[in-house]
């Protein structure tokens, strides 16, 4: 596939930045607890991040309460991913249905041989044919890149650095600085942590919407799927979203930014319609788009990439095909 190479690097990087992270905090707390030595805090370290590569798949599974979707009840939805696959050049992965209240679908696994894509229940009905087509090839996408185990993989990081800071400063030894430069360092590597998980995140979904694109669905039929998904976010209670928080890189769009998003999307909804059209995306691809500061730092903070840019992408892609 074109140009995921630039995908893999950059993952590859920030797989052994984090490591690097986890490695150096748990070598310091080791050191001034007189605990071990630098072979064993290396293991300890691996023991961590494939523990996290092993039973993370199982965690999304169960957290995101996913059960097999049988071929007799959706085979419409099982003909879409099997295309798709094939398209791809990979097995079928696993289908599932996800028992959350918000409209999305995402994959996970281990690799492309254990790849499941999970929809939520309330996506059915809200999406029509081409949109739902759409977001499995997104889905698909992100199978093919090996990119979901990565996500799953260095997730956790960040939150082995911050229990290791919430430890030292507050262990109650007070009189000790060690303990507190430690709990601090540990706090910053926890706030470096998540900006590269944010990061990886983000660039992860402009290839995976590449790739639906490559699998022969229109640009457009992503976008319209978008607003959708953004304004039936929206619609969920805070505690709906709070729930599910932890596991919205998973989703093919930033539940949290939802309401914004909608707002976005009316911007270039011209017609008030609910949906993009091909002229209002051709409208898009030809004109300049330019996100406020304050956009630009929810960026940051964000899963997913602005979704001004992103359909931006998508226009451009919509001019291409």
């Amino acid at each position: 596939m074109k140009g995921t190479w630039k995908l893999k690097l950059r993952m590859w990087m920030t797989s052994i930045l984090m490591f690097t992270i986890v490695y150096i905090l748990v070598m310091v707390a080791g050191s001034y607890l007189g605990v071990g030595s630098y072979m064993i805090w290396l293991v300890a370290s691996l023991v961590i991040v494939f523990l996290q590569y092993w039973f993370g798949p199982s965690l999304v599974k169960r957290s995101m309460n996913v059960r097999p979707l049988s071929e007799a009840e959706a085979p419409h939805i099982h003909q879409m991913v099997q295309e798709l696959a094939d398209e791809a050049g990979i097995p079928k992965p696993e289908v599932g249905l996800s028992e959350v209240d918000i409209p999305n679908a995402f994959a996970y696994g281990r690799s492309k041989r254990s790849g499941h894509i999970a929809i939520t229940r309330p996506i059915l009905g809200l999406l029509d044919r081409d949109e739902l087509r759409a977001v499995i090839g997104h889905e698909m996408g992100h199978i093919k890149h090996n990119d979901m185990i990565v996500t799953t993989v260095v997730s956790v990081i960040p939150m082995i650095c911050y229990y290791i800071a919430l430890g030292f400063m507050f262990s109650g030894d007070r009189d000790n600085g060690g303990t507190i430069i430690i709990g601090i360092l540990g706090y910053v590597f926890y706030l470096v942590g998540q900006l590269l998980v944010l990061f990886i995140s983000r660039i992860r979904e402009y290839y995976a919407d590449e790739a639906s694109v490559e699998f022969g669905n229109r640009p457009v039929a992503l976008v319209s799927a978008l607003y959708k998904l953004s304004y039936g976010a929206a619609k969920c209670n805070d505690q709906t979203i709070a729930d599910l928080n932890t596991n919205r890189a998973f989703f093919v769009n930033d539940i949290n930014n939802a309401k914004h998003d909608v707002n976005d999307f009316r911007q270039i909804d011209f017609d008030g319609d609910g949906r993009v059209s091909d002229d209002e995306l051709r409208r898009l691809a030809n004109s300049d788009v330019k996100i406020s500061r304050k956009n630009g730092i929810m960026e940051l903070l964000s899963t997913h990439p602005d979704s001004l840019k992103r359909v931006k992408r998508l226009a451009e892609l919509e001019n291409e095909v």
